[in-house]
């Protein structure tokens, strides 16, 4: 008899056309939540599942919402086209992803299941046309649900079944706890609801006593993070401030960090303030901002995911704005204005290989530790994670350390090894640098992005069209204060590389300009044959040089 441990995905009574896509996708196996929910949840049963970030959660839920909807459509009585599935999420970019994914499950039923993503505010329109035609599953924000509830656009008191709350111990310190209690009285009596968290907390509770009726509590006996042998976790204490930007400047110029990264920070002033210090020496790097538009964020995750950057600065959802339970975020810590509320990277959203993440700055809480941890060692791939420690911030790191050891007492976070003293070569070159980041120089390169925004927006075409001189003075509107950037920091010499790490690095060469006599020279000693030009004036060989 086969292990009950061992269940696979064709032995959960599965549609063939899920099972199908299941393979296209690449998974042999399902995850540990994947093998405990989907059973539970064919059975007809709610659930409350925890399981850490990057553990399969999404397509726990999406799986068995596809069978039971199938299902109904192939057995059951022939009703009314409605919408029958509801997924809620904290941010966009999850409803974007949690689309995508169920979508990818669907492919070879998209004609009996259609989904919708109705989380982006400005396609209000386009969202009601959508809803219109009735489409099984709907997906959004509960900002964005409770809208469309109160205009009659979306009707689910008389037809959902299934209710599906992911990521839920984020949506309360999102301020969404009045749009949740308002939109269950939108809801019917009876329905089957999928709590997913990647902890328990107060907030989760509160949510189980609202949606869940006779739950099954899932609480997955695995650590929240992987073990060390697939992400090895890390912690440098750095004396200053000025040592942090030191030691992240010498791990990414002298390539100690490979592959892919995340730097983390906790203020969207500290993320330009690190962009444009690591602009100084020529590494490129681009700042997930929530200001910007929900298609701006993603075509950023898309860049980085196709490798056009090697490294993503982002606040985490915790500290985007200092969100305060049951209030909308207002201003953030020092003087930040809050960014969109349902705008947030640490949790959830999908990027491809990264191999670390970097802790430029401690995060406020264990949870979001957790979090930004798990945005690296994905589906059994390593990584690795660096938290870039103060002296005053020590006894917090405890904390978070604690509650990630649970009952194992021994060290979570390994020190480092690295010698300050090897790179004090490199100091004036960064006291250089951060010189040159000058608050003014933050504010201006905050508003030029927001203006290539405003060039660039569709919205905004037709009144650019019929205002052309707003058009020019945007375009011509020349930055005050902006950073300089000094060319030969992008440069490091051979003697600054310490002599343990001059077999791993690869000094940059740098090219001298020629004059245009020596340009001149060059074009006849390498076409000598062929007729060049020099100050306009062409000139033509009459024969080869010896």
């Amino acid at each position: 008899m086969e292990d009950s441990e061992s269940l696979g995905f064709e032995h959960m009574g599965l549609d063939p056309r899920l099972l199908q896509a299941v393979t296209d996708m690449g998974w042999s196996r399902p995850t540990l939540i994947q093998e405990k929910a989907i059973p539970l949840a064919l059975e007809g049963k709610d659930l409350l599942a925890r399981a850490r970030t990057g553990s399969g959660k999404t397509a726990a839920y999406a799986i068995p919402m596809l069978q039971l909807l199938l299902h109904r459509k192939a057995t059951g009585p022939v009703v009314e086209q409605a919408v029958r599935g509801l997924v809620l999420v904290p941010t966009k970019e999850l409803a974007r992803q949690a689309q995508s994914m169920i979508q990818q499950l669907a492919t070879y039923c998209a004609r009996d299941v259609r989904v919708a993503n109705v989380s982006a505010a400005e396609d209000s329109a386009s969202q009601r046309a959508m809803l219109m035609e009735k489409p099984d599953v709907v997906v959004g924000t509960p900002s964005r649900i409770l809208s469309h509830l109160q205009q009659d656009s979306l009707k689910l008191r008389d037809s959902l079944e299934l209710l599906v709350v992911d990521e839920a111990d984020l949506l309360f310190s999102f301020g969404f706890e009045e749009e949740l209690k308002s939109l269950l009285c939108h809801l019917p009596r009876i329905y089957q609801a999928f709590l997913m968290s990647a902890t328990f907390n107060e907030d989760v509770q509160a949510l189980k006593e609202l949606v869940l009726h006779n739950p099954v509590t899932l609480k997955l006996q695995e650590s929240q993070l992987p073990g060390p042998d697939q992400l090895q976790q890390f912690q440098v204490v750095c004396e200053t401030e000025e040592d942090k930007f030191l030691l992240l400047y010498a791990l990414l110029k002298l390539s100690l960090i490979r592959g892919k990264s995340l730097l983390f920070v906790n203020t969207l002033e500290r993320s330009y303030r690190l962009r444009l210090f690591l602009e100084q020496f020529s590494i490129p790097t681009c700042v997930l901002n929530g200001e910007l538009p929900l298609r701006s964020r993603c075509h950023i995750i898309s860049q980085f995911n196709q490798g056009f950057y090697d490294c993503v600065i982002a606040t985490d959802a915790e500290v985007l704005g200092a969100p305060v339970k049951g209030k909308r975020r207002g201003r953030g810590p020092k003087g930040d204005k809050a960014s969109d509320p349902e705008a947030g990277v640490a949790r959830g959203i999908d990027f491809h290989h990264v191999s670390a993440v970097l802790n430029f700055d401690l995060p406020p809480t264990p949870e979001a530790y957790i979090h930004r941890a798990g945005r690296t060692a994905r589906a059994n791939n390593p990584g690795i994670v660096l938290t870039f420690v103060l002296p005053t911030e020590q006894s917090h790191l405890g904390k978070i350390e604690e509650l990630l050891s649970g009952e194992n007492r021994g060290p979570i976070l390994l020190p480092y090894q690295f010698r300050m003293e090897e790179i004090e070569g490199f100091r004036y070159r960064c006291r250089d640098a951060m010189r040159s980041v000058t608050k003014q120089a933050i504010r201006e390169a905050r508003l030029k992005e927001i203006k290539e925004e405003l060039l660039h927006s569709e919205k905004l075409k037709t009144y650019f069209e019929d205002n052309p001189r707003d058009l020019q003075l945007l375009r011509h509107d020349l930055p005050l204060h902006p950073a300089v950037v000094k060319p030969h920091l992008g440069h490091v010499p051979d003697y600054l590389v310490p002599p343990a790490l001059r077999g791993l690095v690869r000094p940059h060469k740098k090219r001298k300009k020629l004059s245009s006599c020596r340009k001149a020279r060059r074009v006849k000693s390498q076409n000598p044959l062929r007729s060049f030009k020099h100050k306009g004036k062409k000139f033509r060989p009459t024969a080869k040089p010896s």
